[in-house]
């Protein structure tokens, strides 16, 4: 099937914003439906959280839609993962809506690779309670995000389908109808590094065109184009614009985050001329002089790769931990790192370990070289371990076919994310060892979507 991909115009709003909506091609009355079964099982189950889709499986129809298949391929590549944890949220009639918040598990990154995605199946104007968001807020880490632009409704017409950057601040605002609202929480992922552009690109140079934006970001905004792009530096600025490195480098040390975000993509300017007075502000203590670092270094790109790789093997715990973040973040540019983040993972830092198995996900996606230290950390007594490195290894592949055995033993983990990312790893891995695995594990938990309380066999 086809699939209608986002535009130039689409993605220059998506990088800005942090978010852009499509309608799906599906008819009115399917919607309905949707609404209608949803009602029905909130009044007589209560909310079925990560069951959803299992429970109302025809949602899975939006999630094949052209639209929606377009969108998603644009912004993530066309090996996407919806991930295991979904929601529907409901607003009641009256509500009073929620305060603006960031969702939990933000990353030193400006780079897409989670989405949330919402899909309304109702009509939702504005007095309905839709999604409020505030553009352009993802890049922020702090509370500064949440005033950066007036805040914007989502609102549109049943089968609606929002893609939001996952740091996005949002909330549901309030529902002044006597009317219920939905909307379907899904999370996405993207499994490998972009190489070439995944939508309709027709331009290769960053123009802030219809989207706008601040003025001061546009470094930031483009750095973001040509990393979708596949970062092939078709577009690059390299004036420093008269400020100096040591007033820029100071400049990422200020109390506004805007501020320091401007010197940060300012800062990459100087290429390698910055990396080690970048890396040398990874000792600071402040959180927001060791984050506006890490974006400047993944700027620079690859002649980061050395210093930081210096900083994770001789350097305090958060400083090796924010240099294997960091590695992670530039991706196959860091690609020579790979030895040194494996020998990471012996690290006495437990931070350190899952900051080197995240990076090692996206630093060696292909290649098996990764693969045996990472099937040793599936069976780490530590969870967070354990669910970084059954992503990592997702995330490789099928490369990763010696890790069959390891992640069979996570399909009844304790942890139930680290449960469904076995699922999907096993599926990218492909052999037919895996598919066994798979087979048998699926022919025990099928679940029944008309098996409830009221009809039980």
């Amino acid at each position: 099937m086809p699939e209608n991909l986002l535009t130039d115009e689409q993605m220059r709003c998506f990088i800005v914003n942090g978010f852009v909506t499509v309608e799906t091609a599906l008819p009115p009355e399917f919607h309905d439906e949707i609404f209608a079964k949803t009602v029905g099982v909130f009044d007589k189950e209560g909310n079925p959280g990560n069951n959803l889709l299992p429970r109302i499986p025809e949602i899975q129809r939006v999630f094949d839609d052209v639209n929606v298949m377009g969108a998603l391929t644009s912004l993530l590549g066309p090996d996407y993962y919806m991930q295991p944890h979904r929601h529907p949220h409901y607003n009641p009639p009256g509500s009073k809506g929620q305060n603006l918040h960031q969702d939990g598990g933000k990353r030193w990154s400006h780079h897409t690779r989670r989405l949330l995605v919402f899909y309304y199946p109702q009509d939702t104007p504005i007095e309905r309670g839709p999604t409020g968001v505030v553009p352009v807020s993802h890049y922020f880490s702090t509370q500064e995000g949440s005033q950066v632009s007036p805040e914007q409704p989502i609102t549109g017409k049943a089968g609606t389908v929002a893609f939001a950057n996952y740091d996005l601040w949002h909330r549901a605002m309030p529902n002044q109808t006597d009317e219920k609202r939905y909307m379907m929480k899904f999370l996405y992922a993207r499994m490998t590094e972009p190489v070439e552009p995944t939508w309709e690109n027709r331009e290769t140079v960053w123009s802030n065109g219809e989207a706008g934006g601040p003025v001061e970001h546009q470094e930031m905004f483009r750095h973001l184009w040509n990393w979708h792009l596949g970062d092939k530096r078709s577009d690059v600025s390299t004036s420093p614009n008269g400020a100096s490195l040591s007033e820029l480098i100071t400049a990422m040390n200020s109390e506004t985050e805007s501020t320091g975000l401007k010197a940060a993509y300012n800062v990459s300017k100087f290429g390698e001329e910055a990396v080690k007075p970048l890396v040398r502000c990874l000792y600071e203590e402040a959180d927001m002089t060791r984050r506006n670092a890490c974006y400047a270094l993944n700027a620079v790109g690859k002649p980061a790769v050395n210093s930081l790789k210096s900083a994770l093997q001789d350097a305090p715990d958060h400083v090796r931990a924010n240099a294997a973040e960091a590695l992670g973040d530039l991706g196959t540019k860091a690609e020579s790192a790979v030895p040194a983040l494996i020998e990471a993972l012996q690290d006495d830092s437990g931070a350190v370990r899952v900051r080197a198995i995240e990076a090692l996900g996206t630093t060696s996606q292909a290649s098996t070289c990764a693969v045996e230290e990472l099937t040793k950390a599936l069976a780490d007594e530590n969870e967070g371990i354990r669910r970084t490195a059954v992503f990592a290894i997702s995330r490789i592949g099928e490369y990763a076919g010696e890790a069959v055995e390891g992640l069979e033993k996570l399909l009844f983990d304790d942890n139930r994310y680290i449960r469904g990312n076995a699922v999907h790893a096993l599926h990218r891995i492909g052999t037919s060892d895996a598919k066994d695995v798979l087979l048998r594990y699926l022919q025990t938990t099928r679940w029944c979507p008309i098996t409830n309380r009221d009809s039980t066999f």
